[in-house]
């Protein structure tokens, strides 16, 4: 096994770039950290740092946009930034688009005043929302940011999407069909879902998202109704409440919104408990289990009136998935590779889940409120001719098999090389036949397969890669580009390591020349990624 010693100087960032010294040893030693074995400073040095080196407070960067950093550590490194800067650390980091924005911008928004909905971040969740609302608090305090003209987000909040392009702005699909990707055996349920869109006049390229507004059960719904003592035909906002319950409010966890409700309503023991959970503290221990059913049964002699309830409750957010078709290959047809997800709260299954409604709930002909997302650089190359490199475990593959769609599909003469894996090879290698016949036909060069269960060790994408390493390096040096889809927390960062570790060892490199190769193939765009 070959190991590469990091030497002792790190420059990634050039000595050219707007930067202090301090700035550039911080930033240095926190990108080698995250790409090689080097130890970076600490949350509580870099801060230090960036504290003392900042000036006025801002110097542009963002060191803190990292999927992987817990919220501590991000929030440290953006003390003494301005307010505008330190909604952007409170993110969830991903750039999914799920807000409407990219999380620069939804910080814009917020920080502007041109959006005051401090619940849109869904990867974030409670803990997004929850430091955004401290956070607003100070927005009266903060002194006003110099501006020479409208921001981005104010700009693009002025201008109303098209149907169909923005969540604000959804348009109606029809649900075609769904096949079960997965076989006997599999620990996972995973489905391959089909829309209509020829009716709705949609189109999209490969890399897009698709964002779809999942309903609440009725069955959970008429059991909330009951549980607050009211009738589904009472009047909220125009509509039914058994209308608003499935279509325009989430009940699933339970917002600190409802606590503080149920705080005001009520008194003693049980306000005190109300006004704990609301603070994000967890009196009896059940916080994580507590969904809307589950807190009204908790707080059982506690009935709010409908319409109070009603405003306590979150929107029902949109989900985003990666689109696994080509509109070239299909014209008017959308598919998408969706995991099935289940949680319990209180021993009972609750099917609130954009995923298990449409893998449960949903038939054929029913329409669903959706819209596309542009792709936030995760694009084909603009030549048709450059060789690709394809990382996609699990439902990673969605827009991987697009690409290959569509590349047969325009005749694009590029290599084309997919890295898949999942836990077994016989139930849990999804699209099998058609990757195979790729392959058979010469459309996908390479086929490289890892399954984690299949002996006893566990083994990997990126154990694959550094199997292949000598060729995977030849690929890149002969100018191709690589794409890398799933997981953010782990596989994305085990498989950039693996990638730097190949680039040193194959490319004849120090691993500090290695970590620099890998940053500019992220600068100039021959490295995307779309992580979650």
């Amino acid at each position: 096994m070959n190991q590469i010693s990091p030497t002792p100087k790190i420059e990634i960032i050039p000595s050219s770039a707007p930067f202090s010294e301090a700035q550039r040893s911080w930033l240095n030693g926190f990108f080698a950290g995250l790409l090689s074995d080097a130890t970076p400073l600490s949350a509580e040095q870099g801060a230090s740092v960036m504290e003392g080196a900042a000036g006025d407070g801002d110097d542009g960067e963002a060191p803190w946009h990292d999927q992987t950093m817990p919220m501590a550590d991000r929030m440290k490194l953006a003390e003494g930034r301005p307010l505008r800067r330190r909604f952007m650390a409170a993110m969830a980091q991903q750039d999914c688009g799920q807000c409407g924005y990219d999380c620069h911008n939804y910080s814009e928004a917020i920080a502007s005043k041109s959006e005051a909905r401090l619940n849109l971040c869904v990867p974030g969740g409670k803990e997004t929302a929850r430091m955004l609302k401290s956070l607003y608090e100070e927005i009266d305090k903060a002194p006003a940011a110099p501006s020479s003209g409208p921001s981005a987000a104010s700009a693009a909040s002025a201008v109303v999407a098209e149907p169909g392009r923005s969540r604000d702005n959804p348009i109606a699909a029809t649900f075609l069909s769904r096949r079960l990707l997965n076989k006997k055996g599999s620990e996972k349920e995973t489905w391959h879902i089909e829309f209509d869109l020829s009716g709705c006049g949609l189109d999209y390229v490969v890399g897009d998202s698709f964002g779809i507004f999942a309903r609440n059960d009725v069955g959970l719904v008429d059991q909330v109704i009951a549980l607050l003592g009211a009738s589904h035909t009472t009047k909220v906002n125009g509509k039914t409440l058994r209308e608003v319950l499935i279509d325009d409010v989430s009940l699933a966890p339970a917002p600190d919104s409802l606590f503080e409700l149920i705080s005001f309503i009520t008194g003693g023991t049980t306000r005190e408990k109300a006004r704990a959970l609301a603070q994000g503290e967890d009196p009896d221990g059940d916080a994580a289990t507590l969904d809307v059913m589950a807190v009204l049964q908790k707080f059982s002699g506690v009935r709010p009136h409908p319409e109070a309830f009603v405003e306590a409750l979150e929107p029902l957010q949109p989900r985003l998935y990666s689109i696994s078709s080509s509109h070239n290959a299909t014209p008017g047809k959308l598919s998408l590779t969706v995991d099935c997800v289940r949680y319990v709260i209180n021993k009972r299954k609750r099917l609130g889940l954009a995923s298990t409604f449409l893998a449960e709930r949903i038939n054929p002909g029913d329409e669903l409120k959706v819209y596309v997302q542009k792709a936030h650089g995760f694009a084909l190359p603009t030549d048709p001719k450059t060789p690709i490199i394809m990382i996609g475990p699990g439902t990673g593959v969605a827009p991987f098999r697009a690409f290959l769609l569509d590349r047969r599909a325009t005749g694009a003469p590029g290599k084309n090389w997919l890295f898949f894996g999942h836990q077994r090879s016989d139930c849990d290698f999804f699209y099998a036949d058609e990757l195979n016949g790729l392959k058979t036909s010469g459309l996908l060069t390479r086929l490289s397969l890892a399954w984690s269960r299949d002996g006893d060790k566990k083994f990997y994408v990126q154990d694959r890669m550094r199997e292949v390493g000598r060729e995977l390096w030849t690929w890149l040096a002969e100018g191709a580009n690589i794409y890398v889809c799933g997981d953010a927390k782990r596989m994305a960062k085990d498989v950039e390591r693996a990638l730097v570790d190949i680039v040193a060892q194959f490319g004849a490199r120090t691993t500090d020349e290695a970590v620099s190769f890998v940053g500019e193939l992220k600068k100039t765009g021959r490295f995307q990624q779309d992580v979650y």
